[in-house]
C-alpha cells in the first residue's frame, strides 16, 4: 500500500537543514485507541530492509513481529494477481536489462497520470516468472541492493501459502492487509481484479479464516468487496485508503464525481465512509501535518472524528530514514540514516492521538513503538 499520490516517495526530496530540536515525542495524556492493542502492518513486506514485495521482505517482516503484512496486487494479462506495488515494474524488477522484453517498454495513463515503462498486463504469469526483483530505492537503501536478483516476482496465491507456511511455523496467526490496485484502470484494460481476488481468497482456507483487511484507494470495488469478503471471511475488514486531501478518488473522477478525498475527511464524509467501509488509511501527514521543511505542525482532528463515525485509523507509511521523519526528530547522522529512536518517537506520538494502527517498511521499529521495548 501507498499514497495514491506518491507520496512515499517524497521523503527521498525532503532534505533541508537539520535545526534545533525542542519536541517532546508524547502528549500529557494519550488518546484512547478503539483498538485492543495498535496494529502494527508490515508495508510491502519488511521494505527498509529487503527489496519490497519478495518472500525475503514478507520473511523479515514477519520475522520482525508484524502483526499483518501487505501485499499491494496488480494483475497479468493473462489475469492472475502478482506482488507488485505498481503494474509499472521497471523500478522493481531487471525487465529493463532483458533483450527479450525491450519492444514492450511503452507509455501509459494510469489514474491520469502518464508513466513510461514495462507492464505486468503486458507479460503473462510464466513471462514474468523470468523475471528477477530488485530495490525500488536503491539510493536511500544501498544495503537492499545486496538481495538484487534473489528473488522473483511472487503470486497472491504464493504470498499466501507462505503466510500460511509461517504462522503454522511459528504458532502465531499472521494477518494479510492487501491492496486492490487501480481498479478503474484494469476494467478499462478488461481486466476483472476484484472478482479474481474473491476466488483466491475463497479457495485458501488460511485467508477464509485469518485476519483480513482489504484495501483501495477507489470507492466503487469498495461497496463490492465490502459484503462479499465478509461472507468468505466474517472477520474481515475493508478499508478506505486517502490520498491527498485535493485529489479525487481515481473512480469517482473516471464519472465526473468531483468529491475530493478531502471533503471524504470532513465529519459528514466520514459517515458516508462507514457504510461501506471499516477502517479508513490516511497519510500520516493527514494526522499531522508538515510544513515546506518537513517539520510537524498542529495535529488536525482527523482521528478523532474518524472515531465519532465508527471508523478504525490505520495510517501510512512510517519510515526509519532521517530524510523521512519529521523535521523535529531527525538527527545529525545524514538524510539516508537510520534513525531507530526518532523513528520510534513518531510512531508512538501517532499511538497517542490515538492510531489503531500504522503501516510500517521497519515492523521491528514498529514493535518496540507498540510493546514499549
Amino acid at each position: 500500500m501507498v499514497s495514491f499520490s506518491r507520496r512515499s516517495l517524497l521523503c527521498a526530496t525532503l532534505a533541508m537543514p537539520v535545526i534545533a530540536r525542542g519536541f517532546k515525542a508524547s502528549s500529557a495524556q494519550a488518546t484512547p485507541s478503539l483498538a485492543p492493542k495498535p496494529l502494527v502492518f508490515a508495508h510491502r513486506g519488511c521494505s527498509a530492509q529487503r527489496p519490497e514485495h519478495t518472500l525475503g521482505s514478507y520473511a523479515k517482516a514477519i520475522a520482525d513481529g508484524a502483526d499483518f503484512v501487505e501485499p499491494d496486487l496488480v494483475p497479468t494479462k493473462d489475469g492472475v494477481l502478482v506482488c507488485r506495488h505498481e503494474s509499472n515494474i521497471v523500478e522493481t524488477s531487471d525487465v529493463a536489462s532483458r533483450p527479450e522484453f525491450a519492444n514492450r517498454r511503452r507509455t501509459m495513463v494510469i489514474d491520469g497520470r502518464e508513466e513510461n515503462g514495462w507492464f505486468t498486463t503486458d507479460f503473462t504469469l510464466a513471462e514474468l516468472k523470468t523475471l528477477r526483483a530488485r530495490e525500488r530505492l536503491p539510493q536511500l537503501r544501498p544495503h537492499n541492493t545486496r538481495y538484487n536478483g534473489r528473488f522473483d516476482i511472487p503470486t497472491f496465491e504464493e504470498m499466501i501459502d507462505f503466510v500460511a507456511a509461517e504462522s503454522a511455523a511459528r504458532g502465531r496467526i499472521i494477518g494479510i492487509i492487501p491492496e486492490v490496485k487501480n481498479s478503474t484502470h484494469f476494467h478499462a484494460l478488461g481486466l476483472d481484479p476484484e472478482t479474481r481476488f474473491l476466488e483466491v481468497i475463497a479457495a485458501h482456507d488460511y485467508t477464509r479464516q485469518a485476519p483480513l483487511e482489504v484495501q483501495s484507494f477507489e470507492t466503487g470495488n469498495l461497496h463490492k468487496l465490502n459484503k462479499a469478503v465478509k461472507e468468505i471471511n466474517p472477520q474481515a475488514r475493508v478499508m478506505f485508503l486517502m490520498g491527498e486531501r485535493n485529489q479525487i478518488p481515481p473512480d469517482l473522477l473516471a464519472k465526473g464525481d468531483k468529491t475530493t478525498f478531502g471533503q471524504l475527511m470532513t465529519p459528514e464524509g466520514l459517515k458516508h465512509v462507514r457504510t461501506y467501509a471499516d477502517v479508513i488509511g490516511p497519510s500520516l501527514t493527514d494526522l499531522i501535518p508538515r510544513d515546506g521543511h518537513g517539520a510537524w505542525q498542529k495535529p488536525t482532528t482527523l482521528i478523532d472524528d474518524a472515531h465519532a463515525a465508527g471508523l478504525l485509523v490505520h495510517a501510512y507509511t512510517c519510515r526509519p530514514e532521517n530524510i523521512c521523519l519529521p523535521l523535529q526528530l531527525r538527527n545529525n547522522d545524514g538524510d539516508t540514516a537510520r534513525n531507530i529512536p526518532g523513528s520510534v518517537a513518531e510512531m508512538r506520538r501517532y499511538l497517542d492521538m490515538g492510531l489503531d494502527g500504522f503501516f510500517t517498511d521497519d515492523p521491528a521499529i514498529g514493535r518496540q513503538a507498540v510493546d514499549g521495548i
